[in-house]
């Protein structure tokens, strides 16, 4: 049977289709318009990044992305997203898009591939050879009344990121993200794509991301991404000389008041089912479990 749908490269102007998808397929990630056309325009350095779109009747129905993952100690390991709005799954939607992504990888030299599945789409994740490793937990807070920051204690100096330089803040972030978990051994976030993903990211919130400063040295972080009134903790963190001293609460707690203060209502975070210490500050800032989603990894 001829399908009814076709698959090609997404585009700029696809940016607000794209939004609209993942917020049907995903509501708890947060990644605005502006993101999303700069990424279609203009992907991330040495990632070998494709984006596809497929389209029935003149609506974008589904999405994928595939790219070398930078983070990996292996260059030949890649990550693979997959969205299919759920009036359109079941008719090979989702089954077209994740052959031409994965097809890409292998082009591009990526012999194993990670990608996100929620519990009810391992099956299919498993049919294509995707096996499932651990649980990431995504939750959400109401920011409604959300105030008060605890004192940051004698030596310690919340600032925003304004106040500190770039270089600065991605040497916290590779101190910081050294044991953070995996399903392949990590290195470091290569400098140019910390700066496309971070300090380039049209959706970072400069007004509520929050350092925690020791004199000049960043030493714990709460960088936040906004859109419109939802906000993403898109990374918390602590240096290792640093730590058990309560900065992860204290920085994102700033963050989350700033955040609130400037008009957003909820605010959204994931965390790796292994990351105990995180996990436990959530918990402690009233977040409740949205959703959950397994890392799953395939031999491509």
């Amino acid at each position: 049977m001829t399908a009814d749908f076709s698959i090609r490269p997404a585009r700029p102007t696809d940016a607000a289709a794209v939004v609209a998808l993942r917020a049907a397929v995903y509501p708890y990630l947060v990644r605005g318009e502006a993101s999303t056309r700069r990424m279609l325009a203009s992907p991330p350095p040495g990632e070998d990044r494709i984006f596809l779109a497929a389209e029935r009747g003149g609506e974008v129905v589904g999405s994928a992305s595939a790219f070398r993952q930078p983070r990996s100690a292996d260059p030949g390991f890649g990550q693979v997203s997959l969205h299919v709005h759920p009036d359109h799954r079941g008719r090979g939607v989702g089954v077209a898009l994740l052959a031409e992504a994965t097809a890409h990888l292998r082009a591009v030299g990526v012999r194993r591939a990670g990608a996100w599945a929620v519990p009810e789409a391992v099956g299919f994740a498993r049919g294509h050879g995707f096996e499932p490793s651990r649980e990431l937990r995504y939750s959400a807070l109401d920011l409604t009344g959300f105030t008060g920051v605890p004192d940051p204690g004698p030596g310690i100096r919340l600032a925003g990121i304004r106040e500190v330089d770039e270089r600065a803040l991605y040497d916290a972030d590779v101190a910081a993200a050294t044991d953070e978990p995996g399903d392949v051994p990590s290195q470091p976030t290569p400098y140019p794509t910390w700066r496309y993903e971070i300090w380039d990211e049209p959706g970072l919130d400069r007004d509520a991301s929050t350092v925690a400063l020791d004199g000049s040295a960043v030493v714990a972080f709460s960088l936040v991404l906004r859109d419109g009134d939802r906000v993403w903790s898109d990374m918390t963190a602590t240096a290792p000389a640093y730590r058990g001293r309560g900065l992860a609460r204290l920085v994102k707690t700033a963050a989350l008041v700033r955040a609130a203060a400037g008009g957003v209502r909820t605010a959204y975070t994931s965390n790796d089912e292994s990351n105990a210490p995180m996990l436990a500050v959530n918990a402690r800032l009233g977040y409740r479990p949205v959703a959950t989603q397994l890392s799953c990894v395939a031999e491509l």
